[in-house]
């Protein structure tokens, strides 16, 4: 294993966007919260191993989905239970569906909407473009769903990807055909619509709620099989672009701030030394109300804010280092991290 510096790296009091972040390491049981200087002030014991996102929603709970061993014979950031625990960590809301996957959140209205995973009929998975051939698993093909649900345990809204146009979504021709399209993130727009992230796909769209009719997409390859879209409230959307394409040497990731009306990158960071920013899966950016962005280096369990001109204003390694299922190995790993100030809605007068 090859070793790094762990835990503050660097902090600059005067630039950095001072409050709490949430550091949940990939299939592991416990997930943490940490102050500016990198001690942990807060942890949650899981009933289980974390399937890929934690986060905390504004009633200061901690949702999550943790592994179950049925569902779909895929790894990658599966989850299959998905658990709200309180502050001191009781399970006060749960749901399973042993297909769901990689990302999940409570919506406005309380219901909560995530992805799953759903197999293919035959004359469906024939007719999937791309990939890499004879890459299916045992013969099939596996495509995204995403489902909403209410407090009750209700389904009350439901969106397959199996449903569009096939020839208009072919797979990169580095992904394995056993997933159609390894969705990673479903984000609700201003609007109340629905973005996904499809990385085999190199593809963000959106959908029309109401009509499930897809009014938006982009299609990047520069991205390298992005993650995280999130919409700001200028309508524009950021996300983390892995870089993992033949496009570009060395490889590098980038954070990017995309203004989907003209389909502009309007800012991003990309590291001077650009092979010392890289993840070539997961990642995600949360921009802070200072201006500044909050970077999950997932791969590295690296988490780190920058300004808007690109000054590293904190740095961190987590020493969370664990057993990780997915790998076979020790990893700090993370999905995503979160930045909150001690005055939010998720930590007010809880630390």
């Amino acid at each position: 294993m090859k070793n790094y510096s762990t835990g503050v790296l660097h902090h600059d009091v005067a630039k950095a966007f001072d409050g709490f972040t949430t550091i949940a390491p990939i299939r592991h049981e416990t997930s943490y919260i940490i102050d500016m200087a990198g001690e942990v002030v807060h942890s949650w014991k899981l009933p289980g191993d974390l399937g890929a996102k934690g986060y905390i929603i504004p009633n200061g709970n901690f949702l999550c989905s943790v592994v179950t061993p049925e569902g779909a014979p895929m790894k990658a950031a599966k989850g299959g239970h998905i658990v709200e625990l309180d502050w001191d960590g009781n399970i006060v809301w749960e749901y399973v569906d042993h297909n769901q996957h990689h990302d999940l959140r409570r919506l406005e209205n309380g219901n909560t909407i995530y992805l799953a995973w759903e197999e293919l009929s035959a004359e469906d998975a024939a007719k999937v473009p791309g990939g890499m051939p004879e890459t299916e698993r045992d013969g099939k093909i596996y495509g995204d769903v995403v489902r909403e649900v209410n407090q009750a345990g209700e389904l009350v809204w439901e969106w397959h990807f199996k449903d569009v146009d096939y020839d208009a979504f072919p797979l990169a021709g580095d992904c394995e055909r056993a997933e159609w399209a390894h969705a990673n993130t479903v984000a609700p727009t201003l609007d109340g619509n629905v973005m996904i992230s499809f990385r085999h796909l190199d593809t963000i769209l959106i959908v029309d709620r109401e009509t499930k009719e897809i009014i938006w997409q982009q299609r990047d390859q520069s991205w390298g099989h992005q993650h995280n879209p999130e919409m700001l409230e200028n309508g524009n959307i950021t996300l983390f672009a892995n870089g993992m394409n033949n496009l570009q040497q060395p490889l590098n990731s980038r954070a990017i701030e995309l203004d989907p009306k003209s389909g502009e990158v309007v800012w991003q960071f990309m590291d001077l030394n650009k092979w010392t920013f890289f993840s070539p899966i997961m990642g995600g950016v949360q921009r802070l109300a200072n201006g500044n962005s909050l970077i999950c280096e997932a791969l590295n369990g690296r988490v780190f804010e920058v300004t808007s001109d690109g000054d590293i204003v904190w740095d961190y390694v987590t020493p969370m280092v664990h057993y990780n299922a997915i790998f076979d190995g020790e990893s700090n790993a993370m999905f995503r991290a979160y930045r909150h100030t001690a005055d939010s809605p998720e930590i007010a007068s809880r630390l």
